[in-house]
């Protein structure tokens, strides 16, 4: 059972990354559904951002899947970062900030700051894979506590992920989303972490349909084989059938275990704890 979800803005000085609040536009927080009464030793977390093309968030791509890693053991928190018709880099400084956020906070929450992971669906799972890929590209400092913590997240899910702008089977709509006109290649290369791989990335868990129909399921294999190049643990997991926006897929029982194979994969190969 989690605790009555908590919300906590995420910039300070809002006008230092462009937001003018006077003039109605939207401010990014956090919704945090911490473990209550955690005791023992430090539990990890995930941090989740909804998909949603960088025009909307989906909403049963953000709290139901945070309380389903409660469920699980973890500390959860959901991102509403900015989208569509806020501007790049938004969302990915958003992502940024709020990591090194929890993780000046984790002392309150017994969140272990070395065990926080990054969870996203569809633009969402390209957001956490540049977070993966680039970290510290997008901080911003506010003065506060959290400009001493690492953007990097302990590790990424990506379920059914943008992992290219770049390529021909991405999904450049996705991205333009955040641009006055189409983005330009360089970047459209920055922005497609298939391209910005390195030993130094974050282990990966990844899942998407053979059938997806909008992110075509290269997104997800060619990420895995660049990361497995590179000496990054990776562990993917291709379903054969089923669509886009599956979410927790509860009326795909083949695909609805998602959230146990991402833990195993936090607990086993990452060495999170969740007890």
């Amino acid at each position: 059972m989690r605790k009555t979800t908590e919300i906590l803005k995420l910039w300070n000085d809002p006008a230092a990354v462009g937001i003018d609040p006077a003039a109605g536009e939207f401010e990014p927080f956090l919704e945090v559904a911490a473990l209550p009464g955690c005791c023992g030793a430090p539990r990890g977390g995930v941090l989740v951002c909804p998909g949603g093309g960088y025009t909307h968030r989906a909403p049963h791509e953000g709290m139901p899947v945070a309380e389903t890693f409660n469920a699980l053991g973890f500390h959860a928190f959901v991102l509403q970062y900015r989208v569509a018709p806020a501007r790049y880099p938004a969302p990915f400084q958003d992502v940024s900030r709020a990591i090194r956020l929890i993780r000046s906070r984790a002392a309150q929450w017994n969140l272990n700051p070395s065990q926080l992971a990054v969870l996203g669906f569809s633009a969402g799972g390209n957001l956490v894979g540049v977070a993966g890929t680039l970290p510290g590209r997008f901080d911003v400092c506010c003065g506060d506590a959290a400009d001493r913590e690492s953007s990097r997240p302990d590790a990424v899910i990506s379920c059914y992920g943008v992992m290219t702008f770049a390529d021909d089977y991405g999904v450049r709509r996705c991205g333009d989303a955040l641009f006055p006109e189409p983005m330009a290649e360089t970047v459209a290369e920055l922005l497609s972490p298939i391209r910005q791989v390195t030993g130094e990335s974050s282990p990966t868990f990844l899942w998407h349909t053979a059938e997806d129909p909008v992110v075509d399921v290269r997104n997800s294999v060619e990420f895995a084989r660049a990361l497995w190049k590179n000496g990054v643990t990776a562990e993917l997991h291709v379903f054969p059938h089923g669509g886009h926006g599956l979410g927790l897929a509860p009326a795909a029982p083949d695909i609805v275990v998602w959230p146990e194979l991402a833990e195993r994969f936090l607990v086993e190969s990452c060495k999170f704890n969740n007890k």
